[in-house]
Order: C-alpha cells, then sequence, then structure tokens
C-alpha cells in the first residue's frame, strides 16, 4: 500500500483521538510536580461529559518516590466533596511501574465513567494519588461539566 495513502488514512484518525491537554490546579501536592494533565476526549475547556461514556484521564507526574499509591477522585458541588468512584484505585495497575522514584516521570492512566444517573451540573473534579502514607503524590483539580449524551 502507498505510504501516502497511509498518512492520508491515518493521520486524520490519530488527530481525532488525540487527548487534549486540560488547564488543572494543584490542590496540595506534597512533593509530586504535576507537568500535564490529558482528557481524552475533551475538545473544549472545561470537559463536557457525556453521560454513559467514559473519559481517559492521564497524568504525568515527577519529584516523588514511595512503594505503593491509590487513587481517590472527589466531585466539588458547591464546595462540597463527594466520592466519586473509578474502576481503579490501584495507582500501581494505573500505568505506573511501582516502586515510584523521585528521579522518574511517570504517566498515571485511569477511567473517568460517566453514569448515565449523574446529574447535570458543572462541577470540579478532585484527583488525588497517594502514597504509602497516605500522602499526596499529586492532587489536581479541573472544571467539568456533565450533561446527557448524544
Amino acid at each position: 500500500m502507498d505510504f501516502r495513502l497511509i498518512c492520508a488514512v491515518l493521520l486524520p484518525l490519530l488527530a481525532f483521538t488525540r487527548a487534549e491537554q486540560v488547564k488543572f490546579a494543584d490542590c496540595g501536592s506534597v512533593e509530586g510536580k504535576v507537568s500535564q494533565v490529558d482528557i481524552s476526549p475533551c475538545p473544549t475547556q472545561p470537559c463536557e461529559l457525556h453521560k454513559g461514556k467514559s473519559y481517559t484521564v492521564n497524568v504525568t507526574f515527577s519529584n516523588v518516590d514511595s512503594q505503593t499509591s491509590k487513587a481517590l477522585v472527589h466531585g466539588v458541588i458547591a464546595g462540597v466533596p463527594v466520592p466519586y468512584p473509578i474502576p481503579n484505585e490501584d495507582g500501581c495497575k494505573s500505568g505506573i511501574q511501582c516502586p515510584i522514584q523521585k528521579q522518574k516521570s511517570y504517566s498515571y492512566i485511569n477511567e473517568l465513567p460517566v453514569k448515565a444517573e449523574y446529574p447535570s451540573i458543572k462541577l470540579v473534579v478532585e484527583w488525588e494519588l497517594r502514597d504509602d502514607s497516605s500522602k499526596d503524590l499529586f492532587c489536581i483539580k479541573f472544571p467539568v461539566k456533565s450533561h446527557l449524551g448524544i
């Protein structure tokens, strides 16, 4: 098959499925340094989350040591944090090979499912990854809008 034809077909598909870098705020990272947060798909900001769909969250961070890691996610509604279940709380099974070492950069990858029964609202997602002492390896927050699927 001609290389140009392959490029003409695949490049637009790759651009369409590319994760989008989102604006985030640090909310208490003790030692970790978050360099980037990507959510896919998220073509606009704040991210519009459609009910019944799942979104991939990728957090690139460094500068920490830990044997283990556990994720905690909350939806903050009117200043009140509400636990938000995710499929896998174990950070060592979410793109990270533990133990986590200070000299390396890591990409933590997990899913953010949006259930059909969730209300259509604006909220802030607060995502923490904790170390073996329950201290934040990182803590980030970013705004989202949840509404009916397409």
